[in-house]
């Protein structure tokens, strides 16, 4: 595999409404550690993993030094005021990397901060598969049909599972192609895609290529996914 300089963008901006929580879901201690600093520590630990950015609300700022410093956050390179979306989050963390980074054209991984359980597996099959094809999507073959609804009550529309793949983050690609996509999103009025991988399928950047992820990778949403997180954290130690 050819060298790259490989920078972590991890977007850690959203307030966690749907956990019904005082304190944001990545920002949550469970077991002793914030979700966060399980993340981060994910990256922290990737030998191929150079340089780790972090997304969030600016009032969170001084916290996230602090969990970076007592996990041994050494790659933590700078923390980027969040967006009013998820989207404008990413916006804001790549237009900063496209300003700061030295590096020419390094590789970026943008993922969730609630998926605290990346492999280290996902990490390294993100970069090659980038490396390989110009961008890597994680993803999971479904093991279920899904329906198709507009109401939410009905459906007269099914998928098969053949052919449906549930994508997971990171998202990977090279920064300039990020800087390109952010470009021809604002061109075009786009302002709310749904995730970067869904940005580029609306961009017609294609193929997209999978990166394999894991049942593990999953995102903490709703309260009933801490036990789950839980019970898979415990059987990493």
């Amino acid at each position: 595999m050819k060298q790259s300089h490989n920078i972590a963008l991890i977007l850690a901006g959203g307030t966690g409404e749907r956990m019904h929580a005082v304190v944001p879901k990545q920002f949550m201690e469970i077991d002793g550690e914030t979700v966060l600093l399980h993340t981060m520590k994910a990256f922290q630990q990737h030998p191929l993993i150079h340089e780790i950015y972090l997304v969030c609300m600016p009032e969170w700022e001084s916290f996230v030094k602090s969990e970076a410093k007592k996990g041994g956050i050494d790659k933590l390179h700078g923390i980027i005021p969040a967006g009013e979306s998820c989207y404008a989050s990413a916006c804001n963390g790549i237009e900063h990397l496209a300003k700061t980074v030295k590096e020419p054209n390094p590789i970026v991984l943008v993922h969730d901060a609630v998926r605290p359980l990346i492999t280290q597996d996902i990490i390294s099959r993100n970069i090659a598969v980038c490396l390989t094809h110009g961008n890597a999507i994680t993803a999971l073959q479904s093991h279920e049909a899904y329906l198709v609804t507009e109401d939410g009550n009905t459906s007269d529309k099914f998928m098969p599972r053949e052919g449906l793949m549930r994508a997971q983050t990171p998202h990977t690609f090279p920064l300039a192609t990020l800087c390109q996509m952010m470009e021809l999103a604002k061109q075009q009025g786009i302002k709310k895609p749904q995730s970067i991988f869904t940005l580029a399928g609306e961009l017609g950047i294609a193929p997209l290529h999978m990166a394999l992820g894991d049942l593990r990778n999953f995102k903490i949403t709703e309260q009933s996914d801490i036990l789950i997180y839980r019970a898979l954290k415990a059987l990493e130690e």
